[in-house]
């Protein structure tokens, strides 16, 4: 009897293994930053008594009221980012509004970006990391543990506006191509659109000196190189929102996260128009911190009330269509990797230790 007790119980469990694999529909993995980006405007659209200060509107409030004042938070937050409040929240699931009880937050006591972006793909909090200028990221980050799984070796690759991410990938030892700021894209045979890209960036207006370029130089290289070289996972990191805003610009602030939506919205068309993607592939979009409110809007940190909440949406085959969460729930920065992982059927490993999946996102 016992014999065949554990025969049953065998089979039970390879049954069960079998049916989850047979479940996991996610292939490819796209994950998109942008750099302090309020959880407020997402959810509430435009804030009118930031728009109306002088200090903030440069000179221009009649464009910011005209192209995203709307009478209620819900038409705001929908003139402002179009398609994640049509097809994300219609087909995914989008946390952190704070006002429904939903509170994402980051975990590290720093609250502004290196140690965001850290936490993000380690899953771990790493308190030495307590620098915008802190040397190559010494924890092993999720996209250097796929690179190392035969599925995804080779076929994984960043993009950033920021030249941070050198380091915060740990771009010499990660094992798949960075490219970020000023760099040039298409490696050592570009199309005749990376040379383009090239020549532009090249020529471009840096507002931010070296450190940063523009973002649309950003989106384009990632979509070349998602068209061209067909990646398994891809990081595209944003960070216009985060810049205008620290120089108190309102309007460009709003029209970065605008085009960000846009940009979202071009790379979900492309991928459900390629069998290789169509219904295969997955998108995990947030921030690395939040920021003040009132005039302290420009500014994060550690002393900034409120910067250390952020949000996150996610949407793909393996992510039932729950729109915006509105029970209360808490839920980390730290969480995300792991959350990334499990959506490719994968448990992140490391040296250090790994923070649990979110398991609300998966059916």
């Amino acid at each position: 009897m016992k014999k065949f007790k554990t025969i049953a119980v065998g089979i039970a469990i390879f049954l069960f293994a079998t049916n989850c694999f047979a479940q996991q529909k996610t292939e490819n993995i796209i994950v998109i930053t942008t750099d302090g980006f309020r959880w407020q405007e997402v959810f509430g659209g435009m804030d009118s008594s930031i728009a109306n200060n002088h200090k903030f509107n440069q000179g221009d409030s009649t464009f910011i009221f005209k192209k995203y004042w709307a009478e209620t938070p819900e038409e705001r937050r929908k003139k402002l980012l179009p398609f994640v409040w049509s097809t994300i929240v219609s087909k995914g699931q989008i946390y952190g509004n704070r006002n429904l009880g939903s509170k994402v937050n980051v975990t590290n006591p720093y609250w502004f970006s290196y140690p965001g972006y850290s936490e993000i793909f380690c899953g771990h909090v790493d308190t030495a990391i307590n620098s915008n200028d802190y040397k190559n990221n010494p924890n092993t980050t999720l996209l250097t543990f796929l690179n190392h799984q035969p599925k995804f070796k080779n076929r994984i690759a960043a993009f950033a506006a920021w030249s941070a991410f050198d380091r915060i990938l740990n771009k010499p030892d990660c094992g798949f191509p960075v490219t970020s700021a000023f760099d040039k894209t298409g490696g050592q045979n570009p199309s005749a659109k990376e040379n383009l890209i090239n020549k532009m960036l090249e020529d471009s207006y840096r507002p931010w000196d070296d450190d940063e370029c523009l973002d649309v130089f950003t989106q384009y290289e990632a979509m070349e190189y998602l068209q061209k070289r067909k990646p398994k996972v891809l990081y595209i990191a944003y960070g216009e929102t985060d810049d205008w805003a620290h120089g108190g610009h309102y309007k460009d602030y709003l029209e970065a996260a605008h085009h960000f939506d846009k940009w979202v919205k071009d790379i979900w068309n492309y991928v459900q128009s390629q069998p290789q993607y169509k219904n295969k592939t997955s998108l995990f979009i947030t921030v690395d911190h939040g920021r003040g409110t009132g005039d302290e809007w420009t500014s994060h940190g550690s002393k900034i009330e409120g910067s250390n909440q952020i949000w996150f949406a996610v949407m793909g085959p393996d992510t039932p269509a729950k729109g915006e969460v509105k029970t209360p729930t808490q839920i980390f920065q730290k969480q995300f990797a792991q959350t990334i992982a499990s959506l490719l059927g994968l448990q992140f490993t490391a040296e250090h230790p790994v923070a649990n999946a979110i398991s609300a996102i998966k059916k």
